[in-house]
């Protein structure tokens, strides 16, 4: 379980298919490998990986790198099919008891993945980049739109975001320049596809719903 509160920005440095349903992958990171035990679970852009096996950086850079493997649904469901050698993402270690709920609950199961159609900067700013916030104006999809809410909690890439709007199928969300510099949607252009997992109280909501007697 995790938070959608991002820790970290990982880098892909190996990215090996392990025939067409297994891929294997090792991440840069800055954290350190004697917090990490095997079988770790870690959310990489939002997805929940498990780690099996941890070595030393190379870079002489602090931290280290750890191997995950993706199968066949994960591979299905998300974007970590394409990634190679030099992909920036995101990354969350698993709650522990105690730890503080800064964002809302992810599972790190991803339900599909959406496109940014749009990003308007707001307050223009010379000193930083993105201004004060942007709106991401993003579509959902297919089959998804249902259990996205006005103010409420949305997983995209691994960050806890707040839904300002829904319209249809397209919704918007503000960022803030310090999640610009602690998370990978600086980098971020119209058009770019990114996971998303709806809030888990909204899916269960929608399943009770379903299953009530009619009549």
């Amino acid at each position: 379980m995790f938070t959608g509160i991002v820790t970290a920005i990982g880098t892909v440095v190996e990215a090996e298919a392990k025939g067409p349903s297994l891929k294997r992958l090792a991440i840069a990171s800055p954290y350190d490998a004697a917090g990490i035990e095997i079988g770790a679970s870690i959310a990489c852009a939002g997805v929940c990986l498990t780690v099996t096996g941890l070595r030393p950086r190379s870079d002489g850079e602090p931290g280290c790198i750890f191997q995950v493997e993706a199968a066949a649904e994960t591979l299905s469901k998300t974007l970590v099919g394409d990634w190679a050698p030099g992909t920036r993402i995101n990354l969350e270690r698993s709650l522990k008891v105690g730890d503080e709920l800064g964002g809302h609950l992810v599972t790190g199961h991803v339900d599909g993945v959406a496109t940014i159609l749009k990003i308007d900067p707001i307050e223009a700013n010379p000193d930083e980049q993105w201004g004060a916030t942007a709106r991401f104006h993003i579509r959902a999809p297919q089959g998804l739109a249902p259990f996205i809410a006005t103010k409420g909690s949305i997983c995209l890439d691994g960050t806890s975001l707040t839904v300002n709007s829904v319209e249809d199928d397209v919704f918007t969300v503000l960022l803030i320049p310090h999640s610009f510099s602690v998370t990978t949607w600086g980098q971020r252009k119209a058009g770019d596809p990114i996971h998303l997992e709806v809030d888990l109280m909204a899916r269960y909501a929608a399943r009770l719903a379903e299953a009530r007697p009619q009549g």
